[in-house]
């Protein structure tokens, strides 16, 4: 007999037939501390433990049709400026590094590669790519080796034209596609891509407008959730508070099996309680005023409850199909802003009636919005009922819990929420970031407090580049410092609308369930998360 302490654990099988439920993660005590030149490893529960499916200096497989150019790497762009860390005594320029961001894992069959001749297996997870010289699309090949480990599926669209940074990703069974998204504000929308190699990408700004988009989810009816990040102008007098400015939004398509066919783009609205009418970006004279307003309090207070609806931004029958840009399309049709709402799901259970999204805020401790007015975000329920709703806050953030990102439900009523607080709030707050678990049947108005099962570490690319990013190096300096978590995934791989996030209650850990994050910047490595099954195999 000997302990395995580190293994994938398969499920177990009760007498009755049902899946062991494994404990829950149990509170990291603390966070890693942000120490200048000090790496520090990734703390996750006791329950947990984790190991690498790829990371940035993998190699990439190119299949045929594709001509590769800087993209050669998983996490890099090899764009000759000198190499994957500076060589040059007192250097700063390396390698653009591409920073990997949301998941989706699918299982499925006959997907092709590179090599004809070669057996990809049935699990793969796909990503875009936030930075970099331009965009591109990969996935990870789980059963493969190491040759075949990581596939560039595309780096240029249907035209043959660059592609945008990707921020979002999302599987949508209707049309048998990945959709991506890009937060540029101005040129952002959502890219569509099929599943063959080389990968076929088209635009849909015509369809759904350019926005920042990020997160973006599917119900059954095929409607798209889409969560935008756009961060606001400063106050003149709040100069560390930034103004609302990003939208909700929703996507009624035409046709599911083809989003090319059109649709009606809306943005919910929210009612005030302090005045009359809905909150909304041109009813305050200026940044300052809006920043510290009775609404955006309201809005970050608990126990108030907000009526909303969805207002038509555009429609393809009537406004036709030449880009738009959906930001300013919200601000005209007295959409409601927040502040960078980034990422959102469904509750499992909920018959997709229960969408929680988040708040990034303004990742600043000397933030004058503080946590009285969001400047730390925050957590939102969004109660669905047909063409209305209400709207609520399930938690408020403070210094130590703020830059709200990536997220994933653990089960029916439990979702985690992953942190991007960014270099200036790690320092301010001598804290790398961490992944959240919430309850929401715990009622957090009383000082409850979520609890911690990843202790983000800072690799050492990473702390390299967090130093080089400080200044007193030669060169210009184009990659981020500290890592971040991104790309927090559980799912069961299912690629029909069964298997839409939100559909089934998440049994994680148990064989079929699957989790997985990002460890973005630095090395970007990503992670599969695994049970950390201590007890000793009687079997053997």
């Amino acid at each position: 007999m000997f302990s395995h302490n580190f293994k994938r654990i398969m499920p177990l099988v009760l007498a009755a037939g049902a899946f062991a439920a494994p404990p829950l993660p149990t509170h990291v005590p603390s966070a890693n501390a942000k120490s200048a030149g000090t790496a520090q490893p990734n703390v996750l529960s006791p329950q947990l433990t984790q190991t690498v499916v790829a990371q940035g200096s993998m190699r990439l497989e190119i299949p045929s049709g594709i001509t590769a150019g800087v993209f050669k790497y998983y996490g890099y762009n090899d764009d000759g400026v000198n190499a994957m860390v500076p060589t040059a005594s007192g250097s700063r320029v390396e390698f653009r590094k591409t920073e990997p961001d949301k998941n989706v894992y699918l299982t499925l069959r006959k997907q092709s590669g590179a090599d004809p001749a070669y057996n990809y297996g049935r699990h793969f997870l796909f990503q875009g790519h936030e930075t970099g010289v331009s965009g591109y699309l990969t996935r990870i090949n789980l059963d493969a080796d190491s040759t075949h480990r990581v596939t560039l599926m595309a780096n240029k669209d249907i035209n043959g034209a660059e592609m945008p940074t990707f921020d979002g990703i999302t599987w949508y069974p209707f049309s048998q596609q990945l959709l991506l998204t890009s937060e540029d504000a101005v040129n952002g929308g959502v890219w569509q891509a099929t599943l063959d190699v080389p990968s076929k990408v088209k635009g849909l700004s015509g369809i759904l407008g350019n926005g920042g988009y990020e997160g973006i989810q599917a119900d059954p009816q095929g409607r798209l959730y889409i969560i935008e990040d756009v961060g606001g102008s400063k106050g003149a007098v709040n100069s560390h508070a930034r103004r609302p400015n990003s939208f909700v939004y929703r996507f009624l398509p035409k046709d599911p099996a083809d989003l090319t066919k059109g649709g009606k783009l809306q943005a919910l609205q929210v009612q005030s309680l302090a005045h009359a009418g809905p909150i909304h970006f041109n009813f305050f004279a200026s940044p300052d005023a809006f920043i510290l307003s009775d609404d955006v309090k309201d809005l970050h207070t608990y126990g108030k409850t907000f009526n909303t609806a969805w207002v038509t931004l555009h429609d393809t029958d009537v406004d036709g199909t030449a880009p738009f840009n959906a930001n300013a399309a919200a601000k005209v049709k007295q959409a409601t802003p927040f502040k960078r709402p980034e990422n959102g799901q469904f509750r499992p259970g909920s018959g997709f009636t229960e969408f929680i999204f988040d708040e990034t805020g303004d990742t600043d401790m000397l933030t004058e919005a503080g946590t009285t007015y969001g400047g730390f975000g925050g957590i939102f329920r969004l109660r669905l009922t047909g063409d209305t709703g209400k709207l609520n806050l399930v938690y408020n953030g403070d210094a130590a819990h703020s830059g709200f990102d990536n997220c994933a439900f653990w089960d029916a009523d439990r979702i985690v929420f992953g942190e991007d607080a960014g270099d200036t709030l790690h320092s301010q707050r001598n804290a790398l970031d961490s992944a959240w678990l919430f309850d929401l049947n715990v009622s957090y108005s009383s000082g409850a407090q979520p609890v911690r099962i990843l202790a983000q570490g800072r690799d050492v690319s990473a702390t390299l580049d967090s130093l080089f990013a400080g200044g007193g190096f030669s060169g210009s300096f184009f990659n981020d410092g500290d890592n971040e978590i991104t790309g927090w995934h559980l799912s069961d791989g299912d690629p029909t609308v069964n298997g839409l996030l939100g559909a089934k209650v998440p049994r994680p850990l148990n064989g079929q369930w699957r989790l997985f994050y990002t460890q973005q910047h630095g090395d970007n490595t990503t992670y599969e998360v695994l049970r950390n099954d201590t007890e000793e195999d009687e079997s053997e």
